[in-house]
């Protein structure tokens, strides 16, 4: 197939549409938009569809545009996303961006879900039990401490009391107690699609290099790694790809 095969027919599976024509006040742009994300991105690399478009909710959400993540929660659940792991890509990303945007987020994709007809609330994801508090710090370190160990209640040690403790319990409680400990995607593919996100929200290399050497040991391959990352490129910019690789050269060079 040629570039405009390419593109034609990845367009029909992630959105049952034609690729862009000359019509409207745009055209020649998203030839030039769909040609680069769905002609080329989308063919190289070992991703399916399905993890691709898992990627491209994450760095939609994180970058808060929400017409288009809308297009592609319908997307995803085109390529076999499941509704439950379009929302737990969604609510992962809480604590790197924040709730007021996740929140935002959520609401666009309960409004594609509703739209196909997809009764909400989905099924309950949490394995924590309400009553008991310690167990959120617990099976957050059960999952953090074999990927990460004890670098950030190492790193912060010089804050001031009780900041040196609730911080990196923080950390614990929330990004692992609360997120990681759900069930709907396992730890795999969360840690990749927490390497995109970080990559687009741009400024935040030192957390994407840790992340990549958990994404590693969370059973990602350099090439997944990489390959999710220039997928991200079509939304998050190429100058964040290419900070995002040079931050993890060292991790994802051949050899």
């Amino acid at each position: 197939m040629n570039r405009k095969e390419r593109t034609e027919q990845k367009m029909q599976e992630l959105f049952h549409s034609h690729a862009a024509g000359d019509e409207g006040s745009d055209g020649e742009f998203m030839q030039i938009l769909q040609g680069y994300i769905f002609g080329d991105v989308c063919y190289i690399g070992s991703l399916d569809n399905r993890m691709r478009e898992l990627v491209t909710v994450t760095v939609l959400t994180v970058l808060s545009a929400l017409p288009q993540l809308g297009a592609h929660v319908g997307a995803s659940l085109n390529a076999g996303c499941t509704p439950v792991e379009i929302r737990e890509a969604i609510y992962q990303c809480a604590p790197f961006i924040g709730f007021p945007k996740t929140l935002n987020a959520i609401s666009t994709m309960n409004e594609v879900f509703i739209q196909n007809g997809i009764e909400l609330p989905l099924p309950s994801q949490k394995t924590l039990a309400v009553e008991n508090e310690e167990e959120r710090f617990k099976k957050g370190l059960d999952i953090q401490d074999p990927i990460y160990g004890d670098e950030i209640k190492e790193r912060y040690t010089w804050l001031p009391k009780p900041f040196d403790e609730a911080v990196p319990r923080f950390l614990t409680e929330l990004c692992f107690g609360d997120f990681s400990t759900r069930t709907g995607l396992d730890t795999k593919t969360r840690e990749l699609l927490t390497v995109v996100l970080l990559a687009a929200m741009g400024g935040a290399e030192v957390q994407v290099k840790s992340h990549a050497a958990g994404a590693l040991k969370a059973g990602n391959t350099k090439e997944e790694i990489v390959c999710a990352l220039v997928h991200a490129s079509g939304y998050m910019g190429i100058p964040r790809l290419f900070n995002a690789l040079n931050a993890c050269r060292d991790l994802l060079a051949e050899g």
